[in-house]
């Protein structure tokens, strides 16, 4: 998707769009994205992992921490075991 810019030069008449992958995320989006994907998330918990570690990357726009799809997704890859048969399999 692109933007026109009449005042712009000829060069510069499209601004590109970014792609959804590199869209940047609120904490109450970041939350709502993991918990539509079945990882249950509280914009909260994403709140405390922040403050004491242990969370996804993000970045902060001003005092606004925002979040991309693909740091949610490989937090998310470390936390999880994979698959298992039992509870007592080695995680």
């Amino acid at each position: 998707m692109a933007l026109a810019c009449r005042r712009c030069p000829a060069s510069s008449r499209e601004i590109k769009m970014q792609p959804e992958i590199d869209r940047r995320l609120t904490r109450r989006e970041a939350a709502d994205f993991l918990n539509e994907r079945g990882y249950r998330v509280a914009p909260s918990t994403l709140a405390k992992y922040a403050t004491v570690g242990g969370g996804p990357v993000f970045e902060s726009f001003g005092r606004r921490p925002l979040y991309k799809p693909a740091d949610l997704m490989a937090w998310v890859a470390t936390k999880s075991t994979g698959p298992r048969r039992s509870t007592s399999d080695p995680a």
